[in-house]
């Protein structure tokens, strides 16, 4: 299954694991890069030297490519960017920003780019800044989203631009994936299915919410700020948003939400914590290892795209 993105990469399947806080660390980023896609570790808010030490460890457990996911509007970013090129770090996918000012140093170090956006507009922006591919993000997407949905993001993208258009947001079997090409992205970004993966470290509450939902579990808070969020409906986002309901400040909203997202990873307080995860969480129904979730994904697009769907055989 080859396309630009495994080519420009130098991976097995065009798959692509999100940038997720405190989900996307070394181990995970590792296990998707043995499995033939290429992992991300997400540097988010972490201390710069926490990203080095991530990346360190990532290489311990693969020689394969793995990436680092960039926040542009942390205060970290621009140390990271540099910690990014010192380590030997090959591919950077972007978010919350232009990464324009790093990208003469990137592209000097030979680094591929590739930022996530969510509109036409910003696509254009980003293929004249020099990025080497674009992930287009619908709104079925877990965590921050933007508005439109993938099914018409994806191909408004891909006619756009001329570089490489990766789909995320709502896929996590094969017939996303192939309808995700279809639509005419070259590889898909996942994010949910990975938080299930048996070599993710997201504690056991926070897997058993992803794989117990249904289709219409998860909620949207933040949307009267500007930050919209997609998180699995709990106590926390029926407390966010009867306060933005109530006319509540940002200030207010965001001190709800203060470490939340940290403590429903690692301390699996699925109750109060934020439990980031898109509306394809309904889909999900077992925990697999990642090469499981790759090879299963990738050989069931492939049968498809080939022979089509069997209503049609």
């Amino acid at each position: 299954m080859k396309t630009r993105i495994t080519e420009l990469l130098g991976i097995e399947y065009p798959v692509i694991q999100g940038g997720m806080a405190w989900v996307a660390e070394y181990h995970l980023a590792a296990a998707v890069a043995e499995a033939g896609g290429l992992g991300l570790i997400g540097a988010a808010s972490a201390p710069p030297e926490v990203v080095r030490e991530q990346i360190r460890e990532a290489k311990k457990l693969t020689d394969k490519p793995v990436g680092v996911n960039i926040m542009l509007l942390n205060p970290n970013a621009e140390e990271v960017a540099k910690i990014v090129v010192e380590e030997g770090i090959k591919v950077v996918t972007t978010g919350a920003g232009n990464p324009g000012k790093f990208m003469e140093m990137w592209k000097n170090a030979g680094v591929k780019v590739i930022p996530v956006v969510a509109s036409v507009a910003m696509a254009k922006m980003m293929e004249r800044a020099g990025a080497d591919a674009v992930v287009a993000e619908g709104t079925e997407s877990g965590g921050h989203i933007g508005a439109a949905t993938t099914m018409t993001l994806v191909p408004q993208v891909a006619d756009a631009v001329n570089i490489p258009v990766v789909a995320a947001g709502g896929i996590a079997d094969g017939r996303g994936f192939a309808a995700a090409m279809m639509l005419g992205a070259e590889a898909v970004q996942l994010g949910t299915v990975f938080v299930t993966a048996k070599e993710s470290i997201v504690h056991s509450n926070y897997k058993k919410k992803v794989i117990s939902a249904k289709d219409i579990d998860s909620e949207v808070t933040g949307r009267s700020t500007g930050h919209p969020v997609r998180c699995i409906r709990n106590k926390m986002t029926r407390e966010y948003l009867k306060l933005e309901q109530d006319g509540a400040t940002f200030e207010q909203l965001e001190h709800l939400t203060l470490g939340t997202l940290r403590s429903a990873v690692m301390d699996g307080d699925v109750v109060n914590g934020t439990v980031m995860a898109g509306q394809i969480a309904g889909l999900i129904k077992e925990e697999k290892s990642c090469r499981e979730i790759i090879l299963g994904m990738t050989e069931e697009a492939e049968r498809l795209l080939k022979y089509g769907n069997k209503m049609f055989v």
